[in-house]
C-alpha cells in the first residue's frame, strides 16, 4: 500500500520548471521525506517541455532527470505524469496546438504523432531511473472534452479509443514494461455526454485511478460532515470495480484532498480520518496520493482562493497539521481491509444512464442508504457475479 503526495514546488509551483533550482527541489523533497510518504506524483508543463511538435527541450528533460535522481536519493519513488494539460485550474496546452495553429489534440493526426513524441520522450528518462513506478498521460485531460470547458476538443469514445491506443504504445516505446495509466476527473462517473468512459477508467490502463472531490456538489448537498461526503472516493472506487473485467486489477486514490471552500477548518480533522479509513478499507487498493504536498504561495496571482491552503506543507516549508493528520491516518488504517457486506445492482440502462450516479442521483442516494446502514456493498453489474 502506497502513500504519497502530488508533488506542487513550494518555490513558483510548477513554474519552477522555468527557472529550475535542484537545491529547492531537494529541500522540498526532505520534508515530503519527513512525511512518511514514500512517493511522490510530478508534472512536467507540456508547454515548457515541447515548445514545438518536432522539439522536446534538452534542458527540461535533464532537470527532470535531475528531479529523479534527487527523489532517488531519499527513497521517493515517482509516478510521472505526461500531458499538462491543466493543473488547478490553469491550462498548459502547447502554442502549436493552439490559435493560428488551432489542433484537437484527440482527433488530429499530427498533434496526436507530436504529442505520442513527447510521452516517448518522457518515458525515455524516466526509464533511467528505478524509483519511477508508473506513468500517467496527463492530469485529469478529459476535463478538454467536456462541454463545460470554454475551449474544447470534441471526441467520441471511438476517438478517445484511438488516443489511449497512441499514447500508451509510446510509453510503451520509452519505457518498455512501466506501468501505463490514466487519470479522469469525475465526469467520467457521472456524465453521460463524456467520451472519456467507465469502461475507459476500469478498463485502460494497468490501474484503475480514482480523483475524488468533494467540490463536485456532494458537500454542498450533503454538508461538509455528512456520511455521503466522507464516503464518496469510497463510492468512486466501488463503481469503478465494478467495471472490472480483471479481478487482480486495483484502484488507486490518486487524488483525495480538503479544499476550503466546502470543507471549514473544523471539519478537515474528521473528513481526513474517515476518507482514509473507508479508502484503505476497500478491495484491491493500490495506495493514496494526497493532493498536494505544498501550498501555492499567495505571492501568486489569481488561483481560485481553495489552492492556497490544500498542500500539507505549507508555503513556508512547515508540515501543516493536516499533513500530521493524514499521515497518522494511514499509518493507523493500511493494511485494514472490510469486506463488502453484501452486493447491490448498477443498471445504468435502467437507472437513466450515469447521471444516476452523481450525488443526489437514483444509484448514488441508493447506494449511501446502503453504506450508511449496513457498511459498503459491494457494486455488480447486471449479469456479473463480481468477485
Amino acid at each position: 500500500m502506497k502513500f504519497g503526495v502530488n508533488y506542487t514546488p513550494r518555490a513558483h509551483w510548477f513554474h519552477h520548471w522555468v527557472d529550475f533550482d535542484a537545491s529547492e527541489v531537494a529541500r522540498d523533497f526532505d520534508t515530503i521525506a519527513e512525511l512518511g510518504a514514500d512517493h511522490m506524483r510530478v508534472f512536467p508543463l507540456w508547454p515548457v517541455f515541447q515548445p514545438n511538435p518536432s522539439f522536446v527541450s534538452p534542458t527540461a528533460l535533464g532537470h527532470l532527470d535531475t528531479l529523479l535522481s534527487l527523489a532517488a536519493e531519499r527513497g521517493l519513488g515517482v509516478s510521472l505524469d505526461g500531458l499538462q494539460g491543466h493543473l488547478s485550474s490553469y491550462d498548459f496546452l502547447p502554442s502549436w496546438m493552439l490559435s493560428w495553429h488551432d489542433r484537437n489534440m484527440f482527433t488530429d493526426q499530427y498533434a496526436i504523432d507530436a504529442t505520442a513524441l513527447f510521452v516517448r520522450e518522457l518515458a525515455k528518462v524516466a526509464s533511467a531511473h528505478d524509483n519511477v513506478f508508473a506513468f500517467t498521460l496527463g492530469n485529469e485531460i478529459n476535463q478538454f472534452t467536456g462541454g463545460v470547458h470554454p475551449f474544447p476538443h470534441p471526441a467520441t469514445t471511438s476517438d478517445i479509443d484511438a488516443w489511449f491506443d497512441a499514447m500508451f504504445a509510446a510509453v510503451g516505446e520509452g519505457a518498455p514494461g512501466l506501468s501505463q495509466n490514466h487519470a479522469c476527473y469525475d465526469a467520467a462517473w457521472y456524465d453521460d455526454t463524456q467520451p472519456f468512459t467507465l469502461e475507459h477508467v476500469a478498463q485502460r490502463g494497468d490501474l484503475s485511478i480514482v480523483h475524488s472531490w468533494v467540490f463536485n456538489g456532494t458537500a454542498q448537498k450533503y454538508g461538509p460532515d455528512a456520511f455521503e461526503t466522507r464516503a464518496h472516493a469510497r463510492y468512486m472506487m466501488g463503481i469503478a470495480r465494478a467495471f472490472h473485467v480483471d479481478p487482480k486489477r486495483q484502484i488507486w486514490a490518486q487524488e483525495l484532498g480538503t479544499p476550503r471552500n466546502v470543507l471549514p477548518k473544523e471539519s478537515v480533522p474528521g473528513f481526513i480520518e474517515s476518507t482514509v479509513e473507508q479508502v484503505l478499507s476497500a478491495p484491491d487498493v493500490f495506495g493514496i496520493t494526497w493532493w498536494c504536498s505544498h501550498d501555492v504561495s499567495r505571492s501568486l496571482a489569481d488561483y481560485p482562493e481553495l489552492e492556497y491552503d490544500l498542500g500539507l506543507i505549507d508555503e513556508h516549508g512547515n508540515i501543516k497539521p493536516e499533513g500530521r493528520m493524514v499521515a497518522e491516518a494511514v499509518k493507523e488504517y493500511s493494511g485494514k481491509v472490510i469486506s463488502p457486506t453484501r452486493d447491490i445492482e448498477l443498471d445504468l440502462d435502467a437507472l437513466g444512464g450515469r447521471r444516476a450516479l452523481a450525488p443526489g442521483g437514483a444509484f448514488f442516494t441508493r447506494y449511501m442508504e446502503e453504506a450508511r446502514e449496513h457498511g459498503h456493498p459491494r457494486i455488480v453489474l447486471p449479469g456479473r457475479s463480481g468477485y
